[in-house]
């Protein structure tokens, strides 16, 4: 039936090195996994019309081939294209704004004809232009001569009272394209476009349509979460979405070319892009990655990255690549210019970029660090301090500036530590590896997210800034490199999409809808705690209550920038750069305007339970509330859904959350019941729960709750009518949700996956457990194992980074705990603790042993203290049946380098 046709195959994306076969013919081999390819295969097809015709695709992605999780094979989309000899070439259209006022947009549209008849023919190519409401707003037509080689037609088009693509209103026009030969359509395409101008300066910054913007961007890799590395365009969209509900728009594509459902939202969303190559060059990143292919292969993966979004209005810059080794080398002055002319080969309208982690100084002059720059248009610089951008901006005057990774904080959602310090440690303890959503864990390359915030504000002429990363992502699990933690802890939202502190950080400084939160997110603590309370908010007066008595009003100062724009910031020292050392602030992150100060507001509160609420005014008025509720026990499962309709077409998404709720409807925070989930008229896709640290499958019918959530990724069904979702956990009411599903043009022909349940193992007895673990080498397991040697410690030290200093400290109170998997009456413990130079005997010991529901405090509880050191402490107490025993351990020097607490050595004697 399509004898006379040409047949192509196309794929967005194989990851990677792949090889593609027809009928046992190799096609073609395409190894890089984040371009796409298209091979032709009509000289390869069975024509007789009864031999079955085979395309074979095979993957050779070895391992390491990545710094991240890239997934492996067809990840993208694969389609047959079928074409008249005469068509347009893939790609083949290109439209650009060449004039543009209030009035009128003069484009141009250029459309190269390819001919594979063999013979020349005369080809009348039409041009149609359709605005975003669907009405033609001009049109051209010219003929070409197509012949063996490939021509292009130019057509200029004025469009009147042009709607501008802009972040705020992203209008897009469509190009629609007609070929005719002998009075007979012979190929018809659609390009999407948008009409804007920008420009971006060195001194200026970036001033889009005429108005200054500030990039307040996002990093993200391509992973999709519990999808994995495979595209889903409702993924895509609704990760993009929680983006500009943050304030994001801008997104970084690190470190390589995206997908076109990527390009397609941001245009849609409004989300400008920078569009980047490459992780390497020649000298690679890992043993197997693309370095291997790169000087054969580099020159079609740029024209390749160029042709695919080069029409977008999205794209504002094209990034040659990513902390690239051969920046400071001679050879990567060639390689760059090799780069650069096959960008502007495709296009000379955007300015080219490189992000890099080796300019956080100023570059020798006349060194290929120095050299390199007088290529580029702008420079992405990754985790610079305020006074190494400076001195670049001062050194390279002709050279826009941006971060093109700023922040790179971890931290894990719903947990706290220490907010007193500006970078406190990490919780090694096997369960409970996680990490502060103070804002103040940090990797020595890394700062805090508000100094980055306050870096870019303060200078215009500074581009803006794209923090690492939006999203939490597979792979390279910073700040634990141990199994099961698979995720990274970059983002400001989770891998299942729900938001860290991170996100309300930013959101009052990128939205100017008025918004206040509080940290922490939950009224759970414990009976004589004092709880630092902050509250992110873009208002300028807070006042906070509990139980609704005020505990006072906090106030931001009103300020300016050097070049006048306003902004909100307390006035205190900060200590957050120790680089600083002179000035009003010593030691402290200071405006060019001369003020430090923080973006935060803060209380100290004496926990009781009941309500905490914030309330944000302006000018006397409310216009912002947050409210935290003490959670009770947990009773329930409530869902709530994502939309209220999807298409029965067996592929569109839902995306359903899940909370263990209390009888008044609040979030458990503790809450982690295994969560069964069922679905009729549709199939489950994936479940998460954003935690960093699980072994659980993304694809079971089963999921721990994190901190009271979790999150079920639920696909359509194929027939219409509705689609249900229900959750099932032991001893709470189930819950359910319904969602409309709606005919579909077309429909998935895939089964669904049948996911079974995911049962978490259970732990080996005796299991030793603690609040904190300092180090790696002090896990609890280490009290039990009979050896003095080893030991559970809480002391943890933080190296120095950049803008702070390394300390030594100790926590003020921990506990461990051992269950012994069986009920037995226990009346005394045996603790040998270390005194050392960093660890002394506790000032205080607290007994409780657990009685099936909750630990109950022992009574009678009497401490004979050793004297040596790793010598047995004897703790005896009225006998009380239990299955585990908690110590709870004050430090008698909080804070202080001797003030931690070791056992080395714990026996529970039970009957």
């Amino acid at each position: 039936a399509l004898e006379g046709k040409r047949i192509s195959v196309e794929f967005d994306g194989v990851y990677m090195d792949s090889y593609v076969y027809c009928n046992g013919t190799e096609a073609g081999r395409h190894p890089y996994g984040y371009t796409g390819f298209a091979l032709d295969l009509t000289d390869l097809l069975h024509t007789d019309g009864t031999t079955a015709n085979v395309i074979a695709v095979k993957v050779q992605n070895r391992l390491p081939s990545s710094r991240w999780y890239s997934g492996s094979g067809i990840y993208r989309a694969a389609r047959l294209v079928v074409t008249d000899p005469v068509h347009v070439q893939r790609w083949g259209t290109y439209v650009t704004t060449e004039e543009l006022s209030d009035e009128r947009a003069l484009l141009r549209a250029r459309t190269t004809v390819v001919n594979e008849s063999g013979t020349s023919a005369q080809v009348t190519v039409r041009s149609r232009v359709v605005d975003p409401g669907g009405r033609t707003v001009a049109r051209a037509e010219s003929t070409v001569t197509a012949g063996s080689a490939p021509e292009t037609a130019v057509h200029e088009l004025a469009v009147p009272d042009p709607k501008l693509w802009d972040i705020d209103t992203p209008r897009l026009y469509t190009l629609r394209t007609q070929l005719r030969v002998d009075g007979r359509t012979v190929d018809t395409c659609e390009t999407p476009f948008g009409v804007r101008h920008f420009t971006i300066d060195a001194d200026d910054g970036l001033v889009l349509n005429g108005r200054y913007v500030k990039l307040r961007g996002v990093n993200l890799h391509h992973d999709l979460g519990a999808l994995g590395a495979a595209v889903d365009a409702d993924a895509v969209e609704r990760q993009l979405v929680i983006m500009k509900s943050m304030g994001v728009n801008a997104l970084r594509t690190s470190h390589n070319p995206p997908a076109p459902e990527v390009l397609a939202a941001c245009e849609r969303l409004g989300l400008v892009m920078i569009v980047e190559a490459f992780d390497c060059w020649r000298s690679g990143k890992n043993r197997y990655d693309y370095g291997r292919f790169f000087d054969e292969w580099a020159d079609r993966d740029i024209a390749e990255m160029v042709l695919a979004a080069r029409n977008s209005p999205a794209v504002i810059m094209w990034s040659i690549g990513n902390e690239i080794s051969e920046f400071t080398s001679t050879a990567g002055l060639a390689i760059a210019d090799r780069l650069i002319a096959g960008v502007k080969k495709y296009d000379d309208t955007r300015p080219l970029v490189i992000g890099s982690h080796r300019h956080r100084s100023v570059p020798a002059e006349g060194s290929p660090a120095d050299l390199i720059l007088a290529k580029l248009d702008g420079l992405g610089v990754n985790y610079n301090s305020a006074a190494s951008v400076d001195a670049l901006h001062a050194r390279y005057p002709k050279l826009f500036l941006f971060e093109s990774e700023s922040s790179s904080e971890t931290a894990t959602r719903g947990t706290y530590q220490e907010p007193e310090r500006l970078n406190t440690g990490e919780n090694h303890t096997p369960g409970r590896r996680a990490t502060s959503s103070y804002d103040n864990n940090l990797a020595t390359w890394t700062y805090s997210g508000e100094y980055g915030l306050k870096k870019d504000r303060d200078r215009k002429w500074f581009t803006g800034e794209f923090l690492w990363s939006g999203i939490d992502y597979i792979g390279e699990p910073t700040p634990y490199n141990v199994f099961p933690v698979k995720a990274s802890f970059f983002g400001a939202v989770d891998t299942a999409g729900f938001p860290k502190d991170m996100y309300y950080l930013f959101r009052s400084q990128w939205t100017d809808e008025p918004m206040v939160h509080l940290l922490p997110m939950t009224w759970n603590h414990e009976k004589g705690d004092v709880v630092e309370v902050w509250a992110y908010s873009n208002v300028d007066t807070v006042e906070l209550f509990l139980n609704g008595r005020s505990l006072g009003t906090r106030r931001f100062d009103r300020k300016r920038t050097t070049d006048g724009r306003p902004y909100l910031e307390t006035t205190e020292p900060t200590g957050d750069d120790k680089t600083v050392t002179s000035g009003p602030y010593p030691g402290s992150y200071t405006s060019p305007n001369g003020s430090a100060g923080k973006l935060h507001l803060t209380w100290k509160v004496p926990f009781a339970p009941g309500e905490l609420k914030a309330v944000a005014r302006r000018g006397g008025r409310t216009v912002a509330t947050d409210l935290l509720r003490t959670a009770g026990r947990p009773q329930a499962v409530r869902l709530t859904a994502d939309r209220e309709s999807l298409a029965a077409d067996g592929r569109s998404l839902c995306f359903v959350t899940a909370e263990v709720v209390d009888a008044r409807g609040v979030v458990v925070p503790g809450a982690e019941h295994l969560i069964t989930f069922d679905v009729d008229g549709g199939s489950l896709a994936g479940l998460d729960n954003g935690r960093e640290e699980s072994a659980e499958r993304y694809q079971a019918s089963t999921r721990t709750a994190f901190h009271g959530k979790a999150l079920a990724i639920v696909r359509s069904g194929v027939e219409p009518g509705h689609l249900k979702v229900t959750a099932r956990a032991d001893g709470l009411r189930r819950g359910t949700v319904t969602v409309r599903t709606t005919p579909a043009r077309s429909r998935s022909t895939t089964p669904p996956a049948e996911f079974e349940p995911d049962l978490p193992p259970a732990p080996d007895h005796p299991f030793a457990d603690a609040s904190y673990s300092g180090r790696p080498d002090t896990l609890p397991a280490a009290m039990l194992d009979g050896d003095p040697a080893t030991g559970w410690s809480n002391a943890f030290n933080k190296p120095a980074t950049g803008l702070l200093p390394a300390f030594n400290g100790a926590r003020a109170e921990d506990w461990v705990s051992v269950d012994w998997g069986r009920t037995l009456t226990v009346d005394r413990a045996e603790v040998s603790f270390t005194v050392d130079a960093t660890h002394t005997l506790p000032a205080s010991v607290e007994v409780s042993v657990w009685d099936g529901e909750r630990y109950v405090p022992a009574e009678g509880v009497r401490t004979d203290r050793a004297t040596a050191s790793d010598t047995p402490t004897v703790i005896t107490f009225d006998p009380v049946r239990g299955s585990r025993l908690r110590l709870l351990l004050t430090s008698a020097h909080p804070g202080a380098v001797e003030g931690a607490v070791r056992i080395s050595r714990l026996d529970v004697p039970g009957r």
